[in-house]
């Protein structure tokens, strides 16, 4: 097992992470999990801030190794906590996450790092996903976003 990924599982505090939320017409870029926290769920390509990477760049980094994909943040949309409790109700998991309106370059997501799966996936089709806690939340706020930032 990666052992800095096994250092996430009960944190001695929370783990600051960022998300991408990249929409492309009636689209978003979604990727399947594929390992715990939540492994086998949808949720939007992200991970953890590295030391000395602004929010901005670990969106990027991350985008691009989950996806493939050139990822450009444009706008904050979200910051929310994802605590996942183990059976005897102490925090296996704790992350902090900001999650960003984003523009991805054309092209075919190709799955990378710790996703099973990257697709581009109809905002009207999102209901047949099992998707992770709040995201679909933040997509409908993205949208919004992206609205506003038309006008």
């Amino acid at each position: 097992m990666n052992k800095k990924r096994d250092n996430r599982r009960y944190p001695k505090r929370p783990i600051l992470g960022v998300g991408a939320v990249a929409l492309r017409r009636d689209q978003v870029l979604l990727i399947e999990r594929g390992r715990e926290p939540l492994e086998g769920y949808w949720s939007l390509p992200g991970g953890v801030v590295e030391v000395g990477e602004t929010l901005e760049q670990a969106v990027a980094r991350e985008g691009k190794e989950e996806t493939g994909l050139e990822v450009t943040p444009l706008a904050l949309v979200e910051i929310f906590e994802r605590l996942i409790l183990d059976r005897r109700s102490r925090p296996e998991y704790h992350y902090v996450l900001i999650d960003f309106l984003c523009r991805a370059r054309a092209g075919k997501p190709v799955a990378g790092d710790d996703v099973r799966r990257a697709e581009w996936v109809s905002i009207k089709r999102l209901e047949q996903y099992r998707l992770t806690e709040g995201t679909l939340e933040v997509i409908r706020k993205a949208l919004r976003r992206r609205e506003e930032l038309r006008k």
